[in-house]
């Protein structure tokens, strides 16, 4: 097979994995030898046919598997066409795009085959080759294999900027009946050991680790897991692993899958939704109890999250801005992290007004039903038409 041929074939599989920008890595660059650079705030980014961000290079090595994960579209028994790199010819490709000014760096994943060792030493052979056989200084994600040898693991982070592991979904229930060859306990151990090796490697005079530590990706709408399930389980994560980030990706069914799977409404806005809820659990001071709603603990898909606790908790409105704490103004809807942290320095020299709220770069339309000024007191807080008359927020921050 030509080897545009593997690419089109093996980038479109790729597509399935979340991918990830690069900050929280090492500054690194090429002016004293070597090829690539890598900065703290992100790399260039491109766009898939599908829509999604893509910052890398993002392909497999190959797209066969040995495993038979009914929500994958590359699971053993799937009737799609297969192809599989090389070692070289991945190092090829990457040097090749990188030199045509098209990527900053590689997401490199893979399907299973012959064993877990196998397919990880493969992959791991990428990333030795471009960091010292051509000096590669840009950046690496490499999606690693729970079931492989930990030196493979460790050698992976030698090489790599981020590793990730998938936990794929919530719970083992569904991985039993969904994933039956996949191991939630064992993924948490491999887990487990990368964030042991990464807080070493963050030691003074500490050999390099994975310094833009690791990641995960969840799978939404395989099995029948609620939204507060999925962000608990996500919290849970944060707090055992030190994640830098769990990845939420919207199933999508796939031709001749079993029946078994449930069918999924909006499944793009759920993944928005939560990946909003997640940002609220992170750095608005949020519990995953709070912001799911209705007795079937999921996310309203018709507002964001933030707004949907405002409407059902009005009692909490309106707010001063003028006097409230921090905390309390991160829960104002259209009002974000860096908004506040402005609106706070400020309000130290003077009360504000409505129009100071605007030349802060807030939307009044979102803001001003919620909050008190110098100058404005909103008269409709308690009104059922307020849910009607707001803007509804898209911003993942706000």
């Amino acid at each position: 097979m030509e080897l545009l041929d593997k690419l089109a074939i093996l980038a479109d599989a790729a597509k399935y994995d979340a991918s990830c920008a690069s900050s929280a890595t090492d500054r690194r660059d090429s002016l004293k030898g070597g090829i690539g650079s890598t900065e703290g705030s992100g790399i260039c980014h491109a766009y898939a046919p599908d829509g999604r961000c893509i910052s890398l290079l993002k392909i497999l090595l190959t797209n066969a598997c040995m495993y038979d994960c009914l929500y994958c579209i590359n699971r053993r028994s799937s009737n799609v066409q297969r192809a599989r790199f090389t070692a070289q010819e991945v190092v090829e490709l990457t040097l090749g795009f990188y030199r045509r000014n098209c990527i900053e760096g590689l997401f490199l994943s893979s399907g299973i085959i012959r064993t877990p060792d196998y397919t990880m030493e493969q992959v791991v052979e990428v990333a030795r080759s471009l960091r010292e056989d051509h000096g590669f200084r840009g950046y690496i994600h490499l999606k690693t294999i729970p079931d492989a040898d930990p030196a493979l693991m460790a050698l992976a982070g030698r090489y790599a900027d981020r590793l990730s592991i998938n936990v794929e979904l919530p719970s083992q229930e569904g991985l039993d009946a969904f994933a039956p060859e996949k191991d939630l306990p064992g993924i948490r151990r491999s887990m487990a050991r990368l964030r042991l090796r990464i807080e070493e490697g963050r030691e003074k005079g500490a050999p390099r680790f994975a310094p833009a530590g690791q990641s995960t990706q969840m799978i939404v709408g395989a099995d029948a897991s609620t939204d507060r399930q999925i962000l608990g389980a996500s919290t849970n994560l944060y707090s055992s692993y030190g994640l830098k980030r769990v990845y939420y990706s919207a199933f999508s069914p796939i031709p001749h899958a079993s029946s078994a799977l449930p069918p999924r409404a909006a499944p793009l806005l759920r993944e928005h939704r939560l990946y909003q809820a997640d940002w609220l659990l992170r750095f608005y001071g949020f519990a995953e109890e709070e912001i799911t709603t209705g007795d079937d603990d999921n996310l309203a898909l018709d507002m964001d999250p933030k707004l949907a606790w405002a409407l059902a908790h009005r009692a909490a409105f309106p707010v001063d801005v003028n006097t409230a704490p921090r905390e309390t103004l991160l829960r104002v809807p259209g009002m974000g992290v860096k908004s506040v942290g402005r609106l706070l320095v400020a309000r130290r020299h003077r009360r504000l007004r409505l129009d100071d709220l605007a030349r802060l770069r807030l939307s009044l339309p979102k803001v001003s039903p919620f909050v008190v000024t110098a100058d404005h007191r909103p008269r409709f807080v308690d009104s059922p038409r307020l849910a009607t008359a707001l803007p509804r927020q898209l911003s993942l921050f706000a």
